[in-house]
């Protein structure tokens, strides 16, 4: 079998295997299907289904054991810094809890993010921001993609911070970001009100004002959680009683 064609199968199949756990087609403590299974299930072969399965392991999903079996382990021990792992969970019926404790992720990183961007980001660094919020105003007169450009922006700031680690989180920061702007996304009316709320946090960090930066994002990112608790209350399950509105304590 060519090099390729094996690995976009092993992917395939593990990505499949994935979601399903991740969606709780497989609960917790449950015995995946046999490899022979498995091999009818995907018309893979037994060593795709092994690496597939090894991926898994890999990112804490799984298990494997010789003569008892791949167990799916406690949703406590996934890596939910995974980006994988993060875009499987999107596909559960009711994803507004998860979105809120990213939205909690996001309000202890960004604006600490932002206030070291402030000290830390390079000229290049500083235009990447600057490119991503002109690409939001002429998104709101449909010239460009929101989405992207919103993500460029909040990236822009995670390598801007000259931090590795939060940088890292780029990826999971994407994958969460194509689904709550979903629900975070302000109407028509207010898209410019948005953006520039986005622009004085690039301001803030241009003229290096580390505590306007982190105090303006902590805020901007405090009202996309305002509105996925509204989401929330909606429908009808029970949301959290954080005040996304108080600064953190230092």
């Amino acid at each position: 079998m060519d090099v390729q064609i094996h690995s976009s199968l092993t992917d395939r199949v593990a990505a499949s295997l994935g979601q399903a756990i991740a969606v709780g087609e497989y609960p917790p403590g449950v015995t995946l299907p046999t490899e022979t299974q498995l091999a009818e299930l995907f018309g893979a072969s037994r060593t795709v289904l092994r690496e597939a399965v090894k991926m898994l392991t890999a990112k804490g999903l799984v298990d494997a054991r010789p003569r008892r079996g791949t167990v799916v382990k406690p949703e406590i021990e996934w890596n939910l810094a995974d980006p994988d792992i993060l875009s499987w969970l999107l596909h559960r019926r009711n994803v507004l809890p998860l979105m809120q404790e990213f939205a909690d992720v996001r309000l202890a990183i960004e604006p600490a993010a932002a206030a070291l961007a402030a000290q830390n980001a390079k000229p290049a660094e500083i235009e990447e921001m600057k490119d991503a919020i002109d690409r939001m105003r002429e998104s709101v007169l449909g010239g460009a993609d929101p989405l992207v450009a919103d993500i460029d922006f909040h990236v822009a700031i995670l390598k801007g911070s000259g931090n590795r680690f939060f940088w890292s989180l780029r990826f999971m920061v994407s994958v969460a970001l194509r689904f709550s702007i979903r629900v975070t996304d302000p109407p028509q009316k207010d898209k410019h009100g948005n953006v520039e709320d986005h622009n004085h946090v690039l301001e803030a960090i241009e003229s290096g004002d580390a505590k306007a930066a982190e105090d303006l994002m902590r805020a901007l990112l405090a009202e996309a959680k305002a509105l996925l608790n509204e989401a929330q209350a909606r429908n009808g399950v029970p949301g959290t009683d954080v005040d996304v509105a108080a600064p953190a304590t230092k």
